[in-house]
């Protein structure tokens, strides 16, 4: 009898604080001068900002189609789930892709495809082979870069177990090498941003004692110098203050509680044979092979550097160019350089290849395709072009459990990969997603092998560019060396 008085009275209370709480909200929405809807529909106008932000769960989980989605469409995500849980991948009745659509990729198949026993391991690669500590490279898929700040603790920890267990490098990003990459025991290629966070000194510049101290750790294989993101080409960025704690300052060597500025550009580099100046001083204080980063936009500068090299000597290339696409990834930037900046990776990745050919320098720097690879066709279209490596930072987060929710800027991330908030974080449970790491990119690598063994070849990096076919505005295939023959005129 008391329990339900007592519930009876807490019914009660929540009915009266209910029309006292929606009179409160009338006069401070009447009263307010900041928003015009809620000054003229008080109360009701709140539910428009509710219905915005759930805008974008709706419309992908109950409006959008299967392929509608952006940046990633429901079945590129599914696949991307199924693999890293390990589970069935194959679809029934037919494909749900248009294939009629221009810019389609379609594979040509031979009469006579390999059996699975004629299939061979993937040959490895020596990257830097002129380095005093080159890198032996076998898989064709790895991790691209993904910040310690911008991805929380225990999903570098889970990608750092996942990359190592599979056999793929991890790139660090621009915020430097923390405890959980080296934990979790995978090779690392650390990446120098304009700010230099973690080898730098107190001016920003690079510091030679802190390189070393980098370079020392044994699982830092290479090192990639970032001229500019496929999301944000000539944007640099600001670490406020508040973020900056005692871990992210140690990480970054820069100052505890202080906003931390990153330029659009490295400072000390403006021509091409500035380039090679900061390319040659990493690798020789490393002594281990040394790339650079970049969206390409005005081939013009690429001509200017590639002739410059041979100038100085092959010797002074870069041991490889990571080609990232304007479609690539970021925690933030603004709208227009994301939609308007940059080629996308199918325009710049051929022109690339294409330049090293035309001057003779494509056995000296190996090729790293980067932006919205996730799945085998897109990694297999890829190798057809040129490339020797693909690289994916979303595809990897796909198999953290990312929802694509789109909050990766607001340090609310529902699946704890994108915040610090502990709370949050907690759903991350680390010896569970770096298996699934693990199987992502073990599954695609074993699809794309499939893929190279219809076109009738042993090994994907067999494959050519005669192998892929891309659907025109008149609905016509064409092969990929009649788009881009070898060499530029």
């Amino acid at each position: 009898m008391f329990l339900s008085d007592l519930t009876s009275s807490v019914v009660l209370s929540l009915l009266l604080c209910i029309p006292i709480a929606l009179l409160l909200l009338y006069l401070i929405d009447r009263n307010q001068s900041r928003h015009a809807l809620r000054r003229n529909y008080p109360v009701l106008a709140r539910f428009r900002y509710l219905f915005e932000h759930l805008g974008e769960f709706f419309r992908q989980y109950f409006f959008a189609m299967d392929r509608e989605e952006m940046p990633f469409n429901r079945a590129e995500r599914s696949w991307v789930y199924r693999a890293a849980k390990k589970v069935d991948s194959t679809i029934a009745f037919g494909s749900t892709r248009d294939l009629r659509a221009p810019g389609t990729v379609l594979f040509a198949n031979c009469a006579f495809p390999k059996l699975s026993e004629e299939g061979v391991d993937t040959g490895s690669i020596v990257v830097g082979p002129d380095c005093r500590r080159p890198y032996r490279v076998t898989s064709v898929f790895h991790m691209s870069a993904m910040s310690y700040g911008a991805i929380s603790a225990p999903a570098v920890l889970a990608l750092s177990k996942g990359a190592n267990s599979a056999g793929v490098w991890m790139n660090t990003g621009e915020g430097g090498l923390s405890s959980e990459h080296l934990e979790g025991g995978a090779d690392i290629v650390f990446q120098i941003g304009t700010a230099k966070y973690g080898v730098r000194d107190p001016q920003g510049r690079l510091s030679p004692e802190r390189l070393t101290e980098i370079a020392a750790h044994e699982q830092v294989k290479m090192f990639e110098i970032k001229l500019s993101q496929g999301a944000k080409p000539g944007k640099g960025g600001v670490l406020p203050g508040s973020k900056v704690n005692a871990e992210i300052a140690r990480i970054r060597a820069i100052p505890e509680g202080e906003d931390s500025f990153s330029p659009n550009r490295h400072p000390e580099v403006s021509t091409p044979q500035d380039l090679l100046d900061l390319i040659e001083q990493v690798r020789s204080i490393s002594g281990k092979p040394v790339g650079i980063k970049a969206v390409i936009g005005d081939r013009r500068w690429l001509e200017e550097f590639f002739t410059a090299i041979l100038n100085r000597g092959a010797h002074s290339a870069p041991d490889f160019i990571s080609v990232d696409g304007a479609e690539g990834g970021t925690g933030a930037a603004p709208a227009s350089l994301i939609d308007f900046m940059g080629l996308p990776l199918r325009e710049s990745l051929p022109l690339v290849v294409d330049l090293l050919n035309k001057f003779g320098l494509r056995q000296r720097v190996r090729v790293v395709a980067s932006g919205k690879l996730i799945n085998p066709a897109q990694i297999a279209w890829a190798l057809c072009v040129g490339a020797d490596f693909a690289a994916s930072a979303r595809g990897f987060m796909f198999s953290l459990g990312c929802i694509q929710a789109m909050q990766c800027n607001k340090n609310t991330c529902p699946t704890g990969i994108t915040t610090h908030d502990k709370k949050l974080q907690r759903g991350l449970v680390v010896s569970n997603k770096r298996k699934r790491v693990a199987n992502y990119a073990r599954s695609v690598r074993a699809e794309v092998a499939m893929i190279a063994h219809a076109c009738g070849v042993t090994e994907p990096r067999q494959l050519q560019r005669h192998h892929c076919r891309i659907v025109q505005a008149d609905g016509r295939s064409m092969a990929l060396d009649e788009l881009y023959p070898e060499g530029i005129d």
